[in-house]
């Protein structure tokens, strides 16, 4: 069964950078099959919440939390997603999920929108 499988998590002290990956399980999709692509998180003690999305076209939205700090982007030649975090911040901590949807139509932060999801990796910021 396809799945998304994140990858790049880890620790960073605030005002730090990371970047996250996603890609599909089976290595074959390729970025042009995803109608809307995403990243969500959720904190402890929180619900999941939408972060950043792109269109197949290549139209982005993010949340006003993150808005000038990430960029989600495609890299086409190795049909991965990326989330650059740039000056992270404590609050910025959590589990950060790759979702996916394959149907067409629009792209926003209803999850229910996206059929194919990863297991989430772990960023941690401290202060």
């Amino acid at each position: 069964q396809v799945h998304m499988m994140e990858s790049g998590g880890g620790s960073v002290q605030a005002g730090g950078f990371l970047r996250l990956s996603c890609i599909d399980s089976t290595y074959q999709y390729s970025l042009e099959y995803w109608g809307c692509m995403g990243w969500f998180r959720q904190a402890p003690g929180k619900e999941r919440e939408g972060v950043a999305n792109i269109r197949r076209d290549g139209t982005t939205n993010y949340a006003d939390s993150v808005a000038g700090r990430f960029v989600i982007s495609q890299e086409r030649t190795k049909n991965t997603l990326h989330l650059h975090m740039n000056k992270l911040k404590p609050e910025d901590t959590a589990v950060y999920y790759c979702a996916a949807s394959s149907r067409d139509g629009a792209c926003d932060f209803w999850e229910g929108r996206y059929n194919f999801w990863g297991q989430g990796t772990q960023v941690t910021v401290s202060s």
